[in-house]
């Protein structure tokens, strides 16, 4: 008789959801970026403006096309949902689950394109993964390049966890 894996241990590393950027939001947003930059620095070679806006074109374009690669980097893994905490493809713990205090879906929240926010009772390093996630302190924002079914689906899993706790917690 061979043993067997406890099953309530497996189940919490399961994957409940995923939300990756679509590949023709990754392209557009990318391509959008790079091309501001490149315009950007051909403008300040081409063009004779005093000095001081030839740096500045300079650095906005170099700066912009950072964010582009930047983009393309963070774009290119996808969040993942298990019954324990949210977290990166890469490994980096966005939020655990015990630790989510509250969830805003509204059309006026301050939330990325088609996402959610949430609300830790943690303040944690903020982090920004642009087109995925950011985290300023207690707030981190999901989605941006992400289809609004992936991150719909993730945050009435979410919330559903959520109100499966606090059951739990007042019984």
């Amino acid at each position: 008789m061979t043993a067997t894996p406890d099953t309530r241990e497996t189940d919490k590393e399961e994957i409940l959801a995923f939300v990756q950027a679509g590949a023709g939001r990754r392209v557009l947003g990318m391509g959008s970026l790079g091309l501001l930059g490149l315009l950007l620095i051909y403008i300040a070679i081409v063009q004779s403006p005093a000095l001081e806006w030839r740096l500045f074109l300079l650095a906005l374009g170099v700066g912009t096309l950072w964010t582009a690669d930047k983009m393309r980097r963070a774009t290119a893994s996808r969040i993942e949902l298990t019954e324990t905490e949210l977290r990166d493809s890469d490994g980096t713990v966005i939020a655990r689950i015990a630790d989510i205090d509250g969830m805003d879906r509204g059309f006026f929240a301050f939330k990325p394109s088609n996402g959610f926010l949430l609300r830790t009772t943690d303040k944690g390093s903020n982090q920004w993964r642009p087109g995925l996630w950011w985290r300023l302190g207690r707030r981190i924002g999901v989605g941006g390049m992400t289809p609004a079914s992936q991150t719909k689906y993730m945050s009435e899993i979410i919330a559903a966890i959520m109100a499966q706790r606090d059951i739990d917690k007042s019984a």
